[in-house]
């Protein structure tokens, strides 16, 4: 279900903090999943997602309604404070295959659903960690978050049609990086069905 926040943000905007609070509440699990998966720090990524909403708080009355839904702009505060985060932390040099298989991953859980993840989801968030920071912020918003290509679109300011064929593009690299570099696990991904 589509939630229509247009009061609560003309609320906010306008100095209602309740109004505020409630869209703190509508979009924060979605904001700190995503924040989450994009820095692999729980400690980190509530920190961020504090800030996005100490950000959006501070600039509600800026916000302008071009027609996209009030998260994208959220998930553009978002994306730009962990942009900042690498930029500021240095980006962090990724664990070559023999690290990761002896490195214990288990914080990498999702807060969200308090469950450990199989061998086969850290591997897989292991090699979506390896692409590029555009193509981890698509896969992350497409399947951690559930939205669709028109609601990403909005987030990376991007066509429906460039959504899609990134998308395309960015499965197509993963499957051939799997492929080449763990060909077992190449076989048990194309058993699932992820499109």
């Amino acid at each position: 279900m589509k939630v229509d926040d247009r009061d609560l943000v003309l609320k906010a905007s306008a100095g209602d903090s309740d109004a505020f609070g409630q869209l703190y509440d509508l979009y924060m699990v979605k904001i700190y999943n995503y924040v989450f998966y994009r820095v692999h720090s729980q400690m980190d990524a509530e920190d961020i997602t504090a800030k996005v909403f100490i950000r959006a708080l501070k600039n509600i009355h800026r916000y302008e309604d071009r027609g996209y839904p009030f998260s994208a702009w959220l998930y553009r505060i978002a994306h730009n404070l962990v942009a900042n985060w690498y930029r500021d932390m240095g980006k962090q040099p990724l664990l070559s295959i023999d690290e990761y298989q002896e490195k214990d991953l288990s914080v990498f859980v999702n807060p969200e659903k308090a469950i450990a993840r199989t061998d086969e989801e850290e591997k897989l968030l292991y090699f979506i960690g390896s692409l590029p920071e555009e193509r981890q912020q698509l896969i992350i918003l497409k399947f951690v978050d559930g939205l669709s290509n028109t609601e990403i679109g909005q987030i990376m300011n991007r066509t429906e049609g460039a959504i899609k064929s990134l998308y395309h593009r960015t499965l197509v690299s993963l499957r051939k990086t799997i492929r080449e570099t763990d060909p077992e696990f190449y076989q048990l991904m194309e058993t699932l069905d992820v499109e």
